[in-house]
């Protein structure tokens, strides 16, 4: 991942805990799963700023950071566990957080992004941080994005590729669902794909609404 941000685009925060963070995820997860949670990130503080959202006052910007950094956790190695991955990787984000001195209501409000960054309807109860963080993943896969220019989305992939990332989540939170049944409880996003996944045309919803979104796939 190439770390120079063009005109446009917000700068990557450089504390010493956010570097750590952007380390872990590119050591642990795939490259188009990793260039997906940067994006994220972005496209939240972009989001952010729409909204008129004040970092410092309405949100604290490193939070939001390592929230979106890590919201896909769960579908390393290390953050596949015995849960959903929404919340194997709340956890996993969890502990290595305290390990790094993270204070504990910074760590838990990172949890409850991470654990809901997939429960629309939910997550923008919860407080800006959970619903930017929400709204931050929507983006990539294309959603709501009228707050992006052109030239800022264009340089925002860039520096971060897709890499068909539809395709890899779903490839990788199947995997996950099938090796460890219990990971895919009823009604949730894992136990859709996977369903989705197990009949003709073998391609899910997820991937199809990406590929026509604004992004693509």
């Amino acid at each position: 991942m190439n770390d120079v941000m063009t005109a446009g685009v917000p700068p990557l925060p450089d504390t010493p805990v956010a570097r750590r963070v952007l380390d872990l995820v590119r050591e642990t997860e795939s490259t188009a799963t990793a260039n997906h949670s940067v994006r994220s990130a972005l496209f939240a503080r972009l989001r952010a700023d729409h909204q008129g959202a004040k970092p410092g006052h309405d949100y604290d910007p490193e939070l939001l950071f390592l929230a979106c950094v890590l919201h896909d956790i769960g579908l390393t190695r290390a953050g596949d566990r015995h849960q959903r991955f929404e919340v194997d990787g709340a956890d996993t984000a969890a502990e290595f957080l305290t390990a790094q001195g993270l204070p504990t209501a910074d760590v838990d409000a990172v949890w409850e992004a991470i654990a809901l960054h997939t429960t629309p309807g939910i997550a923008e109860r919860r407080g800006t941080l959970c619903a930017l963080v929400h709204q931050g993943t929507g983006m990539d896969f294309g959603w709501d994005t009228d707050c992006v220019d052109d030239a800022t989305g264009a340089a925002i992939h860039a520096a971060y590729p897709r890499l068909s990332m539809a395709t890899t989540l779903t490839d990788e939170i199947v995997a996950q669902a099938r090796h460890r049944p219990e990971k895919a409880p009823l009604f949730s996003i894992a136990s859709e794909l996977l369903r989705e996944r197990s009949v003709p045309p073998h391609r899910t919803r997820m991937e199809t609404m990406a590929a026509a979104a604004r992004w693509g796939n």
